[in-house]
């Protein structure tokens, strides 16, 4: 292999890594988190189950891809209330009439 006499890094000069801080303002959008609302404001609105599903699993992941807990945690809480009121009244509502499901 090679010798260590042959290696052209220093590890003397070697720093690690810190990360730049960035402003909250500047992070990037959470996508799951803002369609985790869209979806869950679909599905009680609109009483899409499909879309108080989809609301849910958004949720799920936007936890855990969450960058900054105070703005994402509002976000987050925000789709899930949708994503369960959305389960809540298509599952727990009575049928609507001349609809089959």
């Amino acid at each position: 292999m090679s010798s260590s006499g042959n290696d052209p890094r220093q590890p003397s000069t070697a720093k690690p890594y810190k990360p730049q801080p960035i402003h909250p303002d500047n992070l990037p959008i959470d996508y799951s988190g803002f369609l985790a609302i869209i979806c869950g404001v679909a599905g009680v609105m609109f009483k899409y189950k499909l879309g108080s599903w989809l609301a849910l699993i958004f949720c799920a992941q936007s936890l855990a891809n969450m960058r900054n807990i105070e703005t994402d945690l509002k976000q987050i809480s925000t789709g899930f209330m949708f994503a369960v009121m959305g389960l809540v009244t298509n599952y727990l509502s009575p049928a609507r009439a001349g609809v089959k499901t």
